[in-house]
């Protein structure tokens, strides 16, 4: 399974509570922490980070801003873990829908079974969303649904580009970027100046290549040299 992580971010007081909990993340595939902060006042500050983050850790007991106060702020609506010394707060907590209310001292398998059931319960999420996704392509004088999940690759032509699938080559008069721009984020990766890959269908990455697959059939394209490390790092492959 390809591993796409959770953009996190860390709101506590305590340094080396703090820091502790970023040692986790650090260990933990399923997480990319995006910001760590020691109120959530330096959180809201940077709303950039604090509106990516698909899971926030937050603690309760904060200088200026409380963490139940700061969820009141947030525009998006992430899954949230407590971080808490203390249970009173627990029911309160989950009045705010949270995933979990992890108490201190946190140990790390704890950690773990908490990060991986918000993780598993946010990966099908994604995936529902990537399976509904679909979008329209002129053919003659008619609109025709194409899945995006069926779209095995894309390539750029002089003033178009064409999107392979296992029904057939498909012809837009789009640019690469403007194409980009409206594919779902997490499901293509750009392998070359001139090809974009669906990442689910990827299965195999050669030296100057990658195998994808069409159907019954395996499709060859190629990997520019700029874009290699950027598709090794999502697919996170393991190590031997």
């Amino acid at each position: 399974m390809l591993i796409k992580p959770m953009k996190c971010i860390v709101i506590e007081d305590f340094d080396d509570s703090r820091r502790l909990i970023e040692t986790y993340i650090r260990k933990t595939k399923m997480l990319e922490l995006i910001g760590s902060y020691s109120s959530a006042l330096e959180a809201i500050n940077d709303e950039e980070s604090s509106n990516q983050a698909d899971l926030v850790l937050l603690d309760i007991e904060l200088p200026d801003i409380n963490g139940l106060e700061y969820l009141q702020t947030l525009k998006s609506k992430p899954a949230v873990i407590i971080l808490s010394g203390l249970e009173k707060y627990a029911i309160q907590a989950f009045e705010y829908d949270v995933s979990d209310y992890l108490l201190k001292p946190i140990i790390f398998s704890r950690f773990y079974k908490a990060i991986s059931k918000v993780y598993n319960r946010w990966r099908k999420e994604q995936n529902i969303s990537q399976e509904a996704s679909f979008s329209f392509i002129r053919k003659g004088d008619s609109l025709v649904r194409i899945s995006l999940s069926e779209i095995s690759y894309i390539e750029a032509m002089e003033n178009y580009v064409v999107l392979f699938t296992e029904s057939g080559k498909h012809p837009v008069h789009f640019t690469m970027k403007a194409l980009m721009e409206r594919l779902p984020e997490g499901m293509f990766i750009r392998t070359h100046r001139s090809y974009v890959a669906n990442i689910n269908k990827i299965e195999s990455v050669e030296a100057n290549s990658i195998k994808v697959k069409i159907g019954n059939n395996l499709s060859e394209i190629p990997i520019g040299r700029v874009y290699r490390q950027q598709l090794l790092e999502r697919l996170n492959p393991l190590s031997d």
